[in-house]
């Protein structure tokens, strides 16, 4: 069997978060190699394009969260073995690093700036995702995202609406998937309720 070792923060969520999930949940050896934010600027020296996650895969490093979550996922049979599900999966966390994108655009501002950027997000673009999500997931059965079973989409999904949902995010309030998109709120619940996710958050200290 391959040796994996998955370098990222040492937080409960973020974008490393879907593989250590999918391969958890598909009993995958791997190290978990966590660090603090104030390690990032050595450990960003040894990443190829001096960003995380990265995944090594025996003594191969490789870069970029979807493609390490997707990886992830077929070891774990957490991804569709049907082109059109692949699809339809590939879509999603598409969608979601985009959420992903333009909230992490706004990381660095201060004062009125990040207040003004994080209520735009809110007023307009968050909304619009959220919809679009909910559409998706009713559309697909109303369970899950694509193959009418868990997948790393599922996950994926999970964790930035459990992100945007924590009330850790100035401006953007921890309602707002409640408020625009309850049946992502009722399908984030079902998906914390798994008993293999509920045991690492709890394991973890976290909510």
């Amino acid at each position: 069997m391959d040796k994996l070792k998955l370098t990222y923060f040492d937080v409960s969520g973020g974008r490393a978060e879907p593989a250590r999930l999918a391969l958890r949940l598909g009993g995958i050896p791997f190290e978990d190699e966590r660090f603090a934010f104030g390690d990032f600027a050595e450990v960003r020296k040894t990443t190829p394009l001096g960003q995380v996650p990265t995944l090594h895969v025996n003594d191969v490093q490789v870069t970029q969260s979807d493609a390490i979550t997707r990886y992830a996922g077929k070891l774990a049979g957490l991804y569709p073995e049907d082109h059109l599900q692949a699809l339809f999966c590939d879509e999603v966390m598409g969608a979601l690093e985009d959420i992903n994108t333009k909230i992490g655009a706004t990381f660095g501002l201060t004062g009125d700036a990040l207040k003004h950027a994080r209520e735009g997000l809110t007023a307009e673009v968050l909304p619009r995702y959220l919809c679009w999500l909910q559409n998706q997931l009713e559309s697909h059965g109303g369970e899950f995202f694509a193959d009418h079973r868990l997948t790393v989409a599922d996950l994926k999904a999970f964790v930035i609406l459990r992100w945007l949902g924590s009330g850790k995010l100035d401006h953007i309030p921890a309602d707002l998937v409640e408020t625009v998109a309850p049946k992502l709120a009722a399908f984030n619940d079902r998906i914390a309720a798994i008993p293999a996710i509920a045991q690492y958050y709890e394991s973890r200290g976290a909510s």
